[in-house]
């Protein structure tokens, strides 16, 4: 792979990570997977507070590069391997990865691209993004979480409608479903995003880290599992300097600054 087919960039406690793959619209090979697994694994310690993962060239990612996997070879067991360990591996590198992770979708976020944007906590969308679980059109099925992840998002009718039909959903219709958090003009998009995750990486990363937390473990979890988490996470959260940060800045009328202490 290409050292430049993956763009890492650390501002402002915010980790850019860029597809740059704009001749294929993104398109996804096990070289370029590892490459953002590794940048996600390693914001935490980096110290990054926020991972942010975006595209070039006016496309977000169009999933796997099939020329590229036509050519390393289509058997049974490297597909398993590559499914398992690559494919897989990424996914699981962003939902389990403890600080809030941000897709900046713009243009197509097609199978696995959609099911990569869907592994992550939030979506920022230009008025352009289109999402589309297009593995039906090639006698396939989602294979990123997608089956997990957008019934969670937009409802099991409309899932399942995009997931047989393999549908383009528009950043308008994403929105109003839930699968798009916010969306911008696209002359707008890579300033309100930037404006966002700098935001959302001043808040207190303490915080973050427990609400998603409790909130992946809610959704699996009774309603009397999720209370009991809420005790232990406000406990700890109440012994943290940033509690005792954030009660003196709305008493000194100043805005807070947190340091994840």
């Amino acid at each position: 792979m290409s050292s430049t087919e993956v763009l890492v960039r650390d501002a402002a406690a915010v980790r850019f990570i860029t597809l740059n793959r704009p001749e294929t619209k993104n398109a996804l090979t096990v070289p370029v997977n590892a490459a953002v697994r590794q940048a996600v694994e390693g914001a935490p310690p980096a110290g990054a507070r926020v991972v942010a993962l975006t595209g070039a060239g006016g496309a977000f990612c169009s999933g796997l590069d099939l020329k590229w996997a036509a050519a390393e070879g289509l058997d049974t067991n490297t597909v398993e391997e590559r499914m398992r360990t690559h494919f897989h591996g990424l996914v699981r590198a962003l939902r389990s990865c403890p600080l809030p992770t941000v897709a900046v979708v713009d243009g197509v976020a097609a199978g696995f691209g959609c099911d990569l944007a869907l592994a992550c906590d939030l979506r920022l969308c230009s008025d352009r993004a289109r999402f589309g679980e297009i593995f039906v059109r090639r006698g396939l099925m989602p294979d990123g979480g997608g089956t997990w992840t957008l019934p969670r998002l937009v409802g099991l009718g409309r899932a399942l409608e995009m997931c047989l039909t393999g549908d383009m959903v528009d950043a308008a219709e994403a929105k109003a479903t839930g699968l798009a958090n916010r969306v911008f003009p696209v002359a707008q998009l890579e300033a309100a995003a930037t404006d966002f995750l700098r935001s959302l990486a001043a808040g207190p990363p303490l915080v973050h880290r427990t609400v998603k937390a409790a909130v992946y473990a809610a959704m699996e979890s009774s309603f009397d599992a999720a209370l009991e988490a809420e005790v232990r996470g406000q406990l700890k959260l109440l012994a943290s300097q940033d509690f005792m940060e954030g009660v003196a800045a709305f008493l000194e009328k100043r805005p807070p600054h947190f340091t994840g202490e």
